[in-house]
């Protein structure tokens, strides 16, 4: 089987996250090839702190496989995982995680808290960084420049 990245459709969660006011991060959960749950941050706008893109991606796939865990599914996501979402991840038993641009200041999975290397984490999925790292960081960067200016 070929390798597809999805990145591209998390980027584009990203920017519509980004259109509306909110961190601009997307996700997708992928299930043999096919999306089955997409999100994007929307703590502002939903009102909910743990609305990030993963989450939201993630209770979408969920619902619309009608279960709750992961396992043989892929997240896509264009920012490195908060800790709050590496648990959620870990819990979900996502098999592959895939992100765009790192971090350093409240990443959960490579810097922090690196979740998925703790005893108490009960799944670690396999990690794959910097996936269209420099578009991902780049919406990041415009979005608060654009808040600072």
């Amino acid at each position: 089987m070929q390798f597809t990245s999805f990145m591209d459709v998390a980027l584009d969660e990203a920017r519509a996250a980004g259109q509306a006011g909110e961190v601009p991060v997307g996700a997708v959960v992928v299930k043999d090839g096919v999306i089955v749950g997409r999100g994007r941050n929307a703590t502002r706008t939903g009102c909910d702190p743990s609305a990030h893109a993963e989450i939201m991606a993630i209770r979408a796939a969920c619902a619309a496989l009608g279960q709750e865990r992961l396992p043989n599914c892929d997240l896509y996501v264009t920012l490195e995982p908060c800790a709050m979402c590496a648990g959620a991840i870990a819990h979900a038993r996502i098999a592959r995680l895939y992100f765009g641009a790192a971090d350093p200041k409240s990443g959960g999975v490579t810097v922090g808290a690196r979740v998925f290397e703790q005893s108490q984490s009960h799944h670690a999925p396999e990690v794959y960084d910097g996936i269209n790292a420099a578009a991902a960081a780049s919406l990041l960067q415009d979005f608060f420049a654009r808040k600072r200016g």
